[in-house]
């Protein structure tokens, strides 16, 4: 193969029959690139990221010193802190267990996370961006990591900021030592539409100790409406969207990106419309 000497080294020379990763990268990017453009591994990209790594641990002992962890006392079994936070990296979860079940909220949620970050590979066939940073060419991609990890620092910094005592919502300028009244109340969507419609209460059905009336059924229509909406519109109108990913990378991939879309809608619902649970189960709320 070709060499070519460079301030960097040796370098193979491209002939555009290199294969392999040059293959991923966009054609119109290769033709601008030339040897000159490329950095070596090692030692010169190694080299930064381990003073990279230095650099931003100096920092953090730096922060550590100058702004200790804020501890509190050892605990009493005679008191009980009001409220009771746990560390800031789980103050997310904490908060999502606000407005959702314990069991989804602590376990479904954080599996999805998880599950979805290990799928993404998989789901994600794109080969464009791999090698080099490029966000026109991968906008959904980009903005839907940011999107996700952005609500999951925006549950970290209310839960740190802007939750008091008895975990109320607490503004910066509230007295933090002064409970809060009570105030208003949270109900179930079923309960609204009951009583927003005039529906009754009977069950229609009853299926051991679930009463189906017809406020859930509408309940249900809404919940699964979404999924169905949320499937159907790029299906329809995004059909090379569609064709790129295949029947089964697009639905896993649109139910995960739905369900993340999902939680700020619920957290939405719950604290400007008063919605306690938009579904009601005997084994699940939502």
């Amino acid at each position: 193969m070709a060499e070519k000497e460079t301030t960097l080294g040796t370098l193979p020379k491209r002939d555009g029959n290199s294969g392999g990763l040059a293959a991923l990268i966009k054609k119109s990017a290769i033709e601008k690139m030339g040897p000159e453009d490329h950095v070596l591994v090692w030692p010169n990209l190694v080299y930064l990221e381990l003073i990279s790594i230095l650099a931003a641990t100096a920092f953090l002992l730096f922060l550590s010193i100058i702004s200790p962890a804020p501890l509190e006392e050892l605990a009493s079994s005679d008191t009980t802190p009001n409220p009771t936070k746990a560390p800031w990296y789980f103050l997310g979860l904490q908060e999502l267990l606000v407005y959702f079940d314990p069991w989804l909220a602590g376990v479904v949620l954080p599996s999805l996370i998880i599950v979805g970050l290990v799928l993404l590979p998989y789901i994600d066939p794109n080969p464009r961006g791999k090698g080099y940073y490029t966000f026109s060419e991968r906008k959904f991609a980009v903005l839907g990591f940011i999107f996700g990890l952005g609500l999951w620092y925006i549950l970290i910094v209310v839960g740190v900021w802007f939750r008091g005592l008895d975990w109320s919502w607490y503004w910066p300028w509230d007295n933090p030592h002064e409970h809060k009244a009570i105030t208003g109340g949270l109900i179930d969507l079923e309960v609204i539409f009951q009583k927003t419609l005039g529906l009754s209460a009977t069950p229609l059905v009853t299926l051991g100790r679930y009463g189906i009336t017809i406020a859930n059924l509408l309940t249900w229509v809404l919940f699964l409406g979404y999924y169905a909406v949320g499937f159907g519109v790029p299906f329809i109108f995004m059909r090379k969207f569609y064709n790129s990913l295949g029947f089964v990378r697009y639905n896993l991939m649109m139910f995960l990106f739905l369900s993340m879309v999902g939680v700020p809608l619920k957290i939405y619902l719950r604290l400007l419309a008063g919605v306690k649970y938009v579904l009601v189960t005997p084994w699940f709320k939502i």
